[in-house]
């Protein structure tokens, strides 16, 4: 197993209200020496829902991407606030954004987003038995709701408005658990 390089210095090179931008030296245990760059969100993480509204439709939501300058087709995601529990954030943001809350929540994994590059990821979480809810969010205008049957992901995935890669991960681990192939954890009320 390799040895983790020794952190020789750090500091911030730079700052946003959303990332701060992190430098740090580092040494391998070969000697060399290397300065990485990376971005260090602020907050308390992220979540994101494969939520089903039965059990072979999931809820996918259009949303303005400023990244790519465009609209996409992605899963209800969000930050988790201060002091929030994970399941009361899904249980948020799913009420913000497609106006379901959920009493089920399967916990499938974390993932990093850009290893290299970032130092935050998103917990993936899958939701079950929906019911009518709505809750006020903080989106400059209406996300549209999309269900879409799981049968048909191929076809999603061959979409040019679906491209956001941790989203397209979440379906394929929310589809490996629901077919029995992937463990995960129930999360407690």
């Amino acid at each position: 197993m390799h040895k983790k390089p020794q952190i020789l210095q750090r500091h911030i090179v730079a700052q946003s209200r959303l990332f701060r931008v992190e430098s740090f030296d580092l040494r391998f245990s070969n000697g060399v020496e290397r300065t990485y760059e990376r971005l260090v969100p602020g907050g308390n993480g992220a979540v994101m829902i494969v939520a089903l509204l039965d059990d072979d439709t999931i809820a996918l939501i259009r949303e303005y991407g400023g990244g790519v300058e465009d609209y996409t087709l992605t899963l209800p995601k969000g930050a988790i606030d201060l002091g929030e529990r994970l399941r009361d954030a899904c249980n948020r943001e799913l009420q913000e954004e497609i106006g379901f809350g959920a009493r089920e929540f399967v916990y499938l994994k974390n993932l990093s987003l850009s290893p290299s590059y970032m130092s935050g990821g998103i917990h993936v979480v899958l939701a079950r038995d929906l019911y009518e809810s709505k809750l006020e969010g903080d989106e400059p205008e209406p996300l549209e709701l999309v269900p879409w049957k799981l049968s048909e992901l191929p076809a999603l995935f061959a979409r040019a408005d679906c491209t956001e890669g941790r989203a397209i991960a979440a379906l394929a681990l929310a589809q490996e658990y629901l077919a029995g192939r992937f463990q995960a954890e129930v999360m407690e009320s």
